[in-house]
This record gives structure tokens, sequence and C-alpha cells, in this order.
């Protein structure tokens, strides 16, 4: 039986070039630049010309016109992925001046940290609501193999890949809640930075390349929304807040009433305790500053 099915992407990997010091082929080249200077100046000051002298200029000239072309410079942080008629030969990380076969090519590519701010995005969170969002994100190249080879152009892939990130995470979550009972793009930062490090991390690995840090820059509700939504978000900090006071009042009053009672300040009954609850309410609760009434007759 034959099973049909996607084939398995077939992925690179990175392997050490095999390249040699560019010192040592620099000395080598100048001994050959030597030796062919001095047969062709003692060649041409001879009487009789030597004809093995001027083979060694000739060998001279080409082996060291062959030694120049396979010079490169690798700067920190850089590497250089060499190839032989299109084929994969390895990376070369060694820094400085590098020297391998002429023939062989070389692409160099930066494998240093790179900060990426993303542009702001229109999505749509877990509550349906619109909302802006942009990202910031530390990335560089682990594998150099998979990121020139494996994708057509790793820094676009990038780029792609964090606004589908981006937008992943904040359908998965709503922007805000109220009541604190639920993980939200607006108040838990870091859960959300942690989560989304992960996905691009998934996302990215396809072409050799890591997240060393990320988060959230721009969170805002959609201009078509944000009037609606910041008066939203003021009448339930309204309703929060007299909540709080109405609570704290409560208990004051029940301190109150309960401390009179056990000291025998004074003894109230049902209809007293009443309007005395009514009073301090009105005192704790109002919004204005009340005005005292002082009783100078009976209590009754």
């Amino acid at each position: 039986m034959v099973e049909t099915g996607t084939p398995a992407l077939n992925r690179s990997r990175e392997t050490r070039a095999n390249t040699q010091s560019g010192y040592l082929m620099l000395f080598i080249w100048l001994v050959l630049l030597g030796v062919g200077v001095w047969a062709a100046v003692t060649n041409a000051n001879a009487d009789m010309m030597v004809a093995w002298k001027w083979v060694v200029v000739a060998l001279s000239g080409v082996v060291g016109l062959l030694i120049l072309c396979g010079f490169y410079l690798i700067n920190p942080n850089e590497a250089a992925a060499i190839q032989l008629f299109g084929a994969y030969k390895g990376t070369d990380r060694d820094e400085g001046l590098r020297w391998v076969l002429p023939w062989l090519t070389r692409k160099k590519i930066a494998v240093r940290a790179n900060n990426v701010i993303s542009d702001k995005i229109k999505v749509n969170d877990l509550r349906g609501n619109p909302i802006e969002m942009a990202a910031q994100v530390v990335w560089r190249v682990t594998d150099t193999a998979q990121a020139l080879f494996d994708v057509d152009d790793y820094k676009e892939f990038v780029m792609a890949q964090i606004e589908a990130a981006v937008r992943s995470i904040g359908s998965r979550y709503p922007y805000d809640d109220i009541e604190h009972q639920e993980v939200t793009l607006r108040g838990n930062h870091d859960e959300v930075g942690v989560e989304l490090r992960k996905a691009l991390i998934e996302r990215l690995s396809v072409a050799g390349i890591t997240v060393d840090e990320c988060g959230l820059t721009h969170l805002a509700y959609a201009q078509e929304i944000a009037g609606a939504m910041l008066r939203r978000q003021q009448a339930e900090a309204v309703i929060a807040a007299r909540k709080k006071l109405v609570e704290g009042a409560v208990t004051m009053v029940e301190m109150a009433l309960t401390q009179l009672s056990e000291k025998g300040v004074v003894d109230l009954d049902d209809e007293r305790k009443a309007a005395m609850v009514s009073n301090l309410m009105v005192v704790l609760c109002g919004e204005r500053d009340t005005q005292p009434v002082v009783n100078t007759g009976s209590l009754y």
C-alpha cells in the first residue's frame, strides 16, 4: 500500500565550513609575490634569459591571483555561508581575515540582535471589540543555513510572522476586565508578552531565528469605539468606587452602633437606630459636605 500525503519540509542545518585563516594565506601570497618579483628582475637584468625563471614568474602570478580571489572579511557578530555551485558547504563564524578556495562563493549574514517595532494593526479582541496593537521584538539569527535557504527573505518573513502572532494573541484575550477575573491585554502585560514570545519562537524556528525579548508597545481601542469605551470604563470605575464607598460606610455604621451599645453611651430603639443609620449613611456616602444640625432639646 502506498501512503500519500504532504511531503515533509526538508530543512537546512548549519554546519561548520572548511575555511582557512587569511593571515597565513596572506603570508604565502607575499612569499609568492617576492619570488615572482625576484625571478622577473634577475631574468630581466641577466645577459642570458633563463626560461625556468619566466615559468616561476607565470606560476607565481597565477597562484597569487587565485589566492587574492579567496580572501574575505568577517566582522564581529557576522557569518559567511559557503557555497559550491549553489550547494551549501557550511558556515564560517570566525572573525577577521579569512580565506577559502576562490571557486567557493561567500554569502554574508548578520547574526547580531535586531530590534523591530511593528506597525499598528487593527485586531478584534476576544469579545469582538476592535483594538489597535503594536509590538516590539528583539530577534537574531541562530541558524544561518535556515535563514538563507529555507525562506525567501528572512527579514520580511520576520515582519510577517510578528504581525500574524500579534493578531493571534490579540484575538485570544479581552482588552480589559473591570472585575479582574480574566487575563487581559491591558492588565497582564507580562503573561501576554511571554505567550507572544513563545508563539514567535515557534513561528520563526523554520527560518533559524530566535526571539530574545518582546512586548506590546501600543494597545488602545480603535478610534470608532474609543469614545464609547471610555465612557463605559468611566461608568464602571464610578460604580466600583461607589461600591467600595458603600461597603466602607456600612462597616463604619455597624461599628458605631455596636460600640454605642456595648459602652452604654445611649440606648436606642429600632426607630432611632434606623434614623441614625440613615443620617450616617448620608454623611459618609454624600458627595458634598454635610451641615450639622445641633439639637438643643430633648432626644425624643
